[in-house]
Formats: C-alpha cells, structure tokens, sequence
C-alpha cells in the first residue's frame, strides 16, 4: 500500500466503482468527486452515494481511508454542449467517426477542476477509470491525451500530480476481474446492484450484469465483459 492520499474521479458507474476500490487498496486516503455536467438524467449521481454507503457498510478495512465527497456544479459544459448524454438525442455515429455520446473537453475539465480541489486539499493522485482497450474512441480517455495533460497540469499548479488510470490497458472482462480480486463476491455485488452505466438511465430492468437497458454503448461493453468474465471462470 502507499503511504499518500489519493482524490478519485467517481461517477458511480462499474469503472470508478472498480478505480476506487483500487485506490482503497493502494492509499492510506482517498477522497471522491463528482460532476453535474447537465447529463441527460440524474440516475449515476443517485448510483454515487448508493456505492459509497455500499463500500463503507461492506469494507470496514477501507471506511476509515474513504474521506470526504465533493459534488461540483459543471452545468456550464451540458449548456455548451450538444451530444446524446446532455440532451434528447439518438446515440449515433458522427460525421467526425465518434459517437454523439462523447462530449468535449469533458474529462479535460473533469482532470483541471479536480487538480484545484486536490491542490486546496493535499491531494496529488488523481484516479480516473479511462481506458482505451474497450471504449467508444473517445480522444479524452486516451493515455496519450492524459499524460499530456499530467504535464500540463503539474506545470499550471505548480506543484506536482500524477493521473492513475489503472483500466487504460485492460477490458470490460478484466475489469470484472479486477473488482473481483479487490474486493471479492462483495464488490461484485456492489457493482452489479449499486453503479449505474446506461446512457439512457435505465434502472427498471435488472440483468446478469446489473442495471440498463442492455442496447446502448455502455450497456454492451458491460454486458459483453461480464459474459467474457463468467465464462472465463467457468470450469
């Protein structure tokens, strides 16, 4: 374990439920935050205290690390923006090659604001669940962008930070596995039950693989990790 203090990027989705589970795991404290960005709808701000509550009532070894929550009003970014996760739109493929899920300049954000928080607070670490193996090609999540952006941050505040990432190189399936191996059936459970990922905000149908509607983008990469994962425990 690591001695320092970690400030993780929770959206209350199966990635950050699993990133913050490994910061549990790996520093002696570790705080949260959030975004209101003007998303299409409220569920995965809900699905945010529903896994805190969850990680403090099943993990007593990892209560007394996990600090404070800090929510911040970004609703600027949805006003700006016109993708199908800040309005009424249909998911579909742009004509630059991405799908109108992606939002720009949102994770850029997300990194600059909680570098200013984590500044205020003596937290250096921040810990966001980008990946690039199984994601739509968003150009934020990509390590390249992120380390970037690490430099360009450090230089900004003056001081030093490190972004963790600990899914960039690894898929939906091991990332089932990496929940499981930190934190056993319980965590599992925890992300099944509690984290929300549907694009569309879909609690009403329960699956193998937790909540959703099961067609949208995040629903089949969650979907076919979990199948992935399963099968691959299998005997």
């Amino acid at each position: 374990m690591r001695s320092g203090n970690a400030l993780v990027l929770f959206s209350g989705g199966q990635d950050s439920t699993t990133c913050l589970a490994w910061a549990l795991s790996h520093f002696a404290h570790v705080e949260t935050i959030g975004f209101d960005y003007g998303q299409r709808h409220h569920i995965e701000l809900q699905a945010r205290h529903a896994v805190l509550e969850a990680m403090r009532a099943q993990f007593p070894q990892w209560r007394g690390k996990l600090g404070d929550d800090h929510m911040l009003d970004l609703g600027v970014l949805g006003r700006i923006s016109d993708t199908a996760l800040t309005s009424e739109t249909e998911i579909q493929m742009t004509a630059a090659g991405l799908p109108n899920t992606f939002v720009p300049g949102r994770n850029l954000l997300f990194f600059q604001l909680a570098a200013a928080v984590g500044y205020r607070r003596g937290l250096h670490t921040l810990v966001g669940g980008m990946c690039e193996t199984d994601f739509s090609g968003y150009p934020d999540c990509r390590d390249d962008t992120l380390k970037a952006l690490q430099v360009a941050t450090s230089l900004g505040m003056g001081q030093r930070f490190t972004f963790e990432t600990p899914l960039m190189w690894i898929d939906k399936a091991d990332t089932w596995e990496m929940a499981h191996a930190l934190g056993g059936d319980a965590l599992v459970d925890i992300v099944l039950e509690q984290s929300h990922t549907c694009y569309h905000g879909v609690r009403g149908e329960r699956h193998a693989w937790g909540y959703g509607c099961g067609t949208c983008p995040a629903c089949a990469l969650r979907k076919a990790g979990f199948e992935r994962w399963t099968a691959g425990k299998a005997p």
